[in-house]
């Protein structure tokens, strides 16, 4: 059976964009069920609409309180059964609330080798740390900001002559190869969450396997 994925939005849609191009090639077993945006006319929604997924636009400006949002983006997820809520580029803090009702089928990208740099400006304060190795990471949410096991991440090279600018373009051409392979692998049943840890053929994840630098 065909798993069911929510795509959940703020922006551009790129990394949505990576998971349906990948689903299309069949290198992932799965169908987006719907994109959720938080933010009318996000660039996401007509990626989604030019490829014949269904879109829901939930306003984040309509609501004066965070769980009242989350209620209504939980009533609408509901509606369509996900396996797997994936958050791509989603920019609002979910409350613990919701988490934990969708904890273990909640996942998320950050680009940054976590916990380096959670938060905000990974990629300038990567560059301030005058790191040499910077990249993403996919990880299972749960309360605590960024804090949630890994599942798996991407390195990339930080150049001498890098601006923030170019780096985040590498990282996000980065991510595009990484988000679908780590959906693969949750979905495949070789990544697991169980207990509150990422388990890998059965067995815990002490730490996540890393795809190697990409030379672009």
């Amino acid at each position: 059976m065909t798993a069911r994925l929510a795509v959940i939005v703020s922006g551009r849609g790129t990394n949505l964009e990576a998971i349906l191009d990948a689903i299309a090639a069949g290198t992932l077993a799965a169908r987006v069920v719907v994109v959720i945006a938080d933010r009318p006319g996000a660039q996401a929604l007509a990626r989604a609409t030019t490829r014949g997924v269904p879109t829901v636009t939930i306003d984040q400006r309509a609501y004066t309180e965070r769980a009242a949002f989350d209620s209504d983006l939980d009533a609408e997820l509901a509606r369509h059964s996900p396996d797997l809520v994936v958050l791509a580029g989603f920019m609002r803090i979910l409350s613990d609330g919701f988490v934990k009702r969708w904890l273990g089928k909640l996942v998320n990208i950050h680009p940054s080798l976590l916990p380096a740099y959670p938060g905000l400006h990974t990629h300038r304060r990567a560059l301030a740390d005058r790191v040499t190795t910077h990249g993403a990471t996919v990880h299972f949410v749960t309360p605590a900001l960024d804090s949630g096991p890994a599942v798996l991440q991407v390195e990339v090279p930080v150049r001498p002559n890098d601006s923030e600018g170019l780096l985040a373009a590498r990282v996000l051409n980065a991510e595009h190869r990484l988000y679908p392979e780590a959906l693969r692998r949750i979905l495949s049943g070789q990544v697991a969450f169980r207990d509150g840890a990422v388990y890998c053929d059965g067995a815990p994840l002490a730490r996540p396997e890393r795809l190697p630098h990409l030379h672009s």
